[in-house]
């Protein structure tokens, strides 16, 4: 299996309350592909709870069933639909971690 983690930060001209419902919307979005996306067995976006040590607003936290999963997905019409009208737009920096597991 794969790990897909991915941590952005949301562009800092955003008013609390616009991030506030720009992170809503993007766990919907992400967390909605489970069933749609071959292969993308869990999806969790993690939006509440962030300590003042955090230096990244939004966190997401999914597993695929192999590396060639990752890749479909990564061009999946539906995650590509999300990814573009619900996180690029409102996201200045992008980080990501993708690794094999055991689980």
């Amino acid at each position: 299996m794969v790990k897909h983690i991915i941590l952005w930060t949301l562009k800092s001209e955003l008013s609390e309350e616009e991030k506030a419902q720009i992170k809503r919307g993007i766990k919907e979005g992400l967390e909605s592909l489970v069933g749609q996306v071959p292969g993308l067995i869990a999806a969790t976006v993690h939006i509440d709870g962030r300590l003042a040590t955090s230096n990244c607003d939004v966190m997401l936290d999914s597993t695929l069933e192999s590396p060639e999963a990752l890749a479909a997905y990564a061009h999946h019409p539906a995650h590509v639909a999300i990814a573009d009208t619900r996180v690029r737009p409102y996201t200045a920096q992008r980080t990501c971690l993708d690794f094999l597991t055991e689980e």
